[in-house]
């Protein structure tokens, strides 16, 4: 018998192997059975995460590591196994079932069926208890290579699956989530197969998987929802399942905890009971409105971010809401992002658009007249409202609309301003963040994609050139950078800062984008020292990003107690008993004249009743008074934890809210 030479990698150590041909890749971690049968699943082989089935055949030169069940590679493993054991339990249940595509997703999976009647909870039960029946089988997750027209046959029945077929080796990324199924390689079937060796199952996929289905530890299904096949609302509408799975019960226990915790602080439930913003159906999806107290938190942020850009060099500029298309011919935006747009108005014999971005027009003003390089950076910024066609099935209250409001700026620099500038921009950013009570993020570094060069602009030197000084301003704020290749713009990379909030979910908040493509397209110059003509570098920058999406992230991370700097009514005056609601009237007065926002309960509702609700809308600052504070021309504090102080005289407690307000502390 013939020997190959491989490395097993584990942790930071190599080891050298020589082995039989014919060894399986499990076979390598069989000297460690603690390790084999709780935590490795699969193997990534190659040394260029080339996942495979433990039941791989070892090639010679191959550097194997284990894949974790604990590791992102393994939950994605462990959870696209579970989705076919849940979609094997459907079709078990119910055989009339067509199946869709079922891929991991963040923190689960989903299967997305053909059925006559949708899914109904009892449903989600059922498919639950016949899902534990295939687990405690342990069938084998067994790969098979097929040819196109064997595939064909086999899943005749399965109209969605010869589809996927059809767009092997091309089009699998216009199909939402086919990339598990079908690629450019080769086609593979996974048979679940019984321990007396029959087929229980088969669905088409390129893997890897588990093993077998006792290596699912923990799972759930959660939800059923409708969804277009291959995500176009032009598709027939099938019935998706949700469900997530998990290394351990504990871990599961978790998660479902967190989701708890994530269900109270959702912005949309909070926006409707604190009263902040709306989202009228006469108006249109995706198109909020803010109320009065949502407007206050609104104006805030605004009045903020607009003083920032002044101090940080910006100046404050404005455009329209629609241009000719001409204006994005030039940007490069069509037809590259014509399908984010919303259609155009014709209007005198030419095509308008409603803007999705402000940079053309921005491109616009620096044109309007020569430029020196004496006048670099120029810094232009404004609260642009920009509109971007986003499909029904992806909008969620205010992270995810179509009308909002960017706090956009834009810096045209020389090439040698560039590092700089990014540098200057990431720290403005960064500040902004920390003041908004956001100070746990990392950084993400997004680009080109060179397998699909026709989805970008610009030469490859261009672009590396981009993003190495991306890369290096990155680097130099000491910050974790973490790579998204192919996540870039069609004109340049780009670096977002990736925000956790206070239970830990990731955010993506701020972006900075370099531009090579758009001053060309517009020919935007200016004159060098050297008295020649030359092409400035175009660096966007979005602090918020959307006004919109930031106010929903910061609802979810304060859970709607925001610090009494952005809070809508700062201080809450409540009187023990009618006899003292003018003098609490003329604190609030008092209060006001500082720019502090006072309301005062005049109503008939009892004094424990005033307190709850003012707990209710989470105000910072309850302020009490009875007849002993009256005597004593002072006032009770009562705060949102419960806490109360007693006895606070009335420039004391005036001055205890404006420090608050002014320091943006959290109380």
């Amino acid at each position: 018998m013939s020997e190959i030479n491989v490395v097993r990698v584990h942790a930071d150590e190599r080891e050298e192997r020589t082995t039989a041909t014919g060894t399986k890749a499990w076979e390598l971690f069989a000297d460690h059975p603690d390790v084999i049968a709780a935590r490795v699943l699969a193997a990534d082989a190659g040394g260029e995460r080339q996942l495979k089935d433990l039941s791989y055949e070892l090639a010679d030169g191959d550097e194997v590591e284990g894949v974790l069940i604990e590791s992102a590679d393994g939950h994605d493993i462990l959870r696209h196994s579970t989705a076919h054991v849940m979609a094997q339990a459907v079709q078990e249940l119910f055989p009339d079932a067509r199946l869709g595509i079922g891929p991991p997703i963040e923190n689960g999976f989903y299967y997305d069926f053909d059925v006559a009647t949708p899914f109904v909870p009892e449903d989600l039960d059922k498919i639950e208890t016949r899902m534990r029946k295939i687990i405690k089988e342990g069938q084998r997750f067994s790969r098979r290579v097929t040819t196109d027209a064997d595939a064909l046959v086999e899943l005749a029945d399965e109209p969605y699956k010869v589809e996927l077929i059809g767009l092997k080796g091309g089009g699998a990324e216009a199909a939402e989530g086919a990339s598990v199924e079908v690629g450019a390689g080769e086609l593979t079937i996974y048979d679940n197969v019984r321990r007396g060796g029959d087929v229980a199952w088969s669905d088409l996929c390129r893997g890897p998987h588990l093993p077998t289905t006792k290596r699912i530890p923990a799972f759930k299904l959660m939800r059923s929802a409708a969804a277009y096949w291959r995500g176009d609302e032009k598709n027939k509408q099938l019935q998706r399942i949700y469900g997530t799975a998990w290394e351990s019960k504990e871990a599961l226990e978790a998660h479902l905890e967190r989701i708890a915790e994530a269900e109270k602080r959702d912005h949309r439930k909070l926006g409707r009971d604190l009263d902040l913003f709306s989202f009228p159906d006469e108006i249109g999806s995706g198109l909020p409105v803010f109320h009065p107290k949502g407007g206050v938190i609104k104006r805030e942020m605004e009045d903020y971010v607009r003083r920032r850009h002044i101090e940080e060099g910006f100046d404050y500029v404005g455009t329209p809401h629609i241009s000719k298309e001409q204006t994005f011919h030039l940007s490069g935006h069509l037809p590259y992002y014509a399908d984010g747009m919303f259609p155009p108005m014709e209007l005198e014999g030419a095509n308008y658009y409603l803007k999705a971005m402000n940079c053309p027009m921005h491109n616009l003003i620096y044109r309007s007249r020569g430029r020196s390089y004496r006048e670099l950076p120029l810094r232009l910024f404004e609260f642009g409202h920009v509109y971007r066609y986003e499909k029904s099935g992806v909008i969620h209250g205010l992270t995810r609309v179509r009308g909002f409001a960017q706090d956009d700026s834009h810096s045209y620099v020389t090439e040698e301003q560039a590092p700089g500038e990014i540098k200057h921009l990431l720290d403005f950013v960064l500040g902004l963040l920390r003041d908004f009570g956001l100070d746990d993020f990392y950084l993400e570094l997004s680009t080109r994609d060179d397998s699909k060069p026709d989805k970008f602009v610009g030469s490859q030197e261009q672009w590396d050139e981009a993003t190495d000084v991306l890369r290096v301003a990155c680097e130099e704020s000491g910050l974790e950078l973490v790579p998204d290749p192919g996540g870039a713009a069609f004109y340049g990379p780009k670096v977002s800062v990736q925000a956790k909030d206070a239970i830990g979910r990731t955010w993506q908040m701020s972006t900075i984008q370099y531009d090579f493509n758009q001053p060309a397209g517009f020919d935007l110059q200016y004159q060098a020292a050297d008295g020649t003509r030359k092409q400035p570098v175009m660096i966007h920058s979005a602090k918020f990003g959307s006004i919109e999406r930031f106010l929903g992230v910061l609802v979810e991370h304060y859970a709607g107690a925001f610090p009494p700097w952005l809070a809508p009514v700062q201080v809450q005056a409540i009187p023990v008993a009618e006899f003292a609601g003018d003098y609490l009237a003329d604190v609030a007065r008092r209060m006001r004249l500082q720019g502090l926002r006072v309301e005062v309960d005049h109503s008939d509702d009892r004094f424990q009743k005033k307190i709850r609700n003012a707990q209710l809308q989470k105000v910072p600052f309850m302020m009490i008074a009875g007849k002993d504070d009256i005597e004593a021309g002072a006032v009770s504090f009562r705060y949102r934890d419960g806490r109360q102080d007693n006895g606070v005289p009335i420039e004391e407690a005036i001055a205890r809210v404006a420090t608050a307000v002014n320091a943006r502390e959290q109380v």
